[in-house]
């Protein structure tokens, strides 16, 4: 692999940039690997990664049904925070944004991350009390947070509207160190590090089937033919079931559509990222320009991925009372991703009752902030059988009863 570097792009310059070559291999599929990886979003890609950084594992082949990046890790709206209530699941967000923020040196490919802050607002007196409540439960998780009032909210984004007649702006929960990265570039990162380290990553490759002898894994049949592993990992977001269930076992989630939009692009008025949870809107400014709007998930399970009137009007009818400037703006573009909800709002990354095959799913909404945490965690659980990071995330709580409620720190879970 070509490292990227100043001295590169000046001594390319010289050849009209025609050495650069592939960021990664275009892979033909072996008939044997020791780890298969279903899914070359980011959270499959960046367990891939792991494996071989942290473990020395890489005879690794990554699979992919579409292309590279082409789900929800293309599709989504890019935030990165970790103030999150339970000790459990910020300890997981903390690692990936603290990964984050040295994640382009790392991988020798900027993924723009930008540290430019979130903001929680609380909108309602019972958000008022969740979100000390959260700032707290930072504070003694060593998560950087704090409670802040309507005036330094009104300091932070000179264009919101504090006394909206509905949903009046009360205070906020505020992350410095939050903020958003490039998300294709996050994606292509990992992959090219991964080819680099020898690992194969697959593309227009749909797994058709789970194979067993008896209660152990022994590969998946794709639509490229047969592949034997030792050991299989699952993370393919809203298609976690379908897969689950090829493979025999049952997953307490359920697939819905997540929809988002951006506007025109305007001048530069807004550099932090704002969510407001009660109206289910939150909104950013990309480096192009364009205001990046995303809501709630659709209130039926289904499997689309395009967007519709309804949440447009829902999501811009709330945002425009406490961001009235957006009403003169212009819909550029809509979409949506197919996400995975449990029903505590948070992750699985567990072992299955089926040996050698392991699951990491149930992000939600906000899976994007959690990419290289979970990359970290599913792949030591991978590599030796544990992961402290993962250890409360396991699929038995839903048996016993050890949920890991984040109804409030999540919001709309984004």
């Amino acid at each position: 692999m070509k490292r990227y570097s100043a001295f590169a792009v000046a001594r390319e310059a010289l050849s009209d940039h025609t050495g650069w070559g592939r960021a990664w291999r275009k892979a033909e599929p072996k008939r044997r690997y020791d780890v298969v990886i279903v899914g070359a979003g980011g959270h499959g890609l960046a367990t891939a990664y792991y494996l071989g950084k942290n473990f020395g594992i890489t005879n690794v082949a990554v699979l992919e049904k579409g292309w590279l990046g082409g789900g929800n890790t293309g599709r989504n709206t890019t935030i990165i925070r970790s103030n999150y209530l339970q000790d459990s699941s910020a300890a997981i967000f903390e690692k990936s944004r603290a990964l984050y923020e040295g994640l382009s040196q790392d991988l020798n490919y900027t993924v723009m991350f930008s540290p430019r802050g979130v903001i929680m607002l609380a909108q309602t007196e019972h958000e008022v009390r969740g979100y000390q409540r959260t700032a707290h439960a930072n504070a003694l998780q060593g998560v950087t947070t704090e409670w802040i009032t309507p005036q330094r909210v009104k300091e932070l984004v000179p264009i919101i509207n504090l006394s909206g007649p509905r949903y009046p702006v009360l205070g906020g929960l505020w992350q410095a160190r939050g903020g958003t990265a490039r998300h294709d570039a996050v994606a292509w990162g990992y992959a090219r590090a991964c080819s680099a380290m020898g690992m194969d990553i697959i593309q227009q490759c749909e797994v058709t089937g789970v194979r067993r002898d008896g209660d152990k894994v022994t590969g998946v049949d794709t639509t490229r033919g047969a592949i034997d592993c030792d050991k299989l990992g699952l993370v393919v977001a809203g298609h976690s079931g379908s897969l689950a269930q090829m493979a025999g076992f049952r997953l307490p989630i359920e697939s819905v559509a997540l929809q988002a939009l951006v506007s025109e692009p305007v001048k530069p008025c807004m550099d932090v990222v704002v969510m407001a949870n009660t109206v289910h809107g939150y909104m950013s400014q990309s480096d192009k320009g364009e205001m990046v709007i995303g809501g709630g998930t659709d209130g039926f399970n289904n499997y689309t991925q395009r967007g519709s009137f309804h949440h447009v009007e829902e999501t811009v009818r709330a945002l425009i009372e406490t961001f009235p400037m957006i009403s003169r703006l212009k819909m550029l573009r809509q979409w949506g991703g197919i996400v995975d909800m449990t029903g505590d709002r948070s992750p699985i990354i567990s072992q299955t009752p089926v040996e050698g095959v392991f699951i990491n799913c149930g992000w939600g909404t906000g899976g994007f902030k959690a990419i290289p945490g979970s990359g970290w965690a599913m792949a030591e659980l991978m590599a030796r059988g544990h992961s402290p990071l993962a250890e409360d995330f396991t699929l038995d709580r839903f048996t016993e009863g050890r949920f890991i409620d984040e109804s409030v720190a999540a919001g709309v879970a984004h």
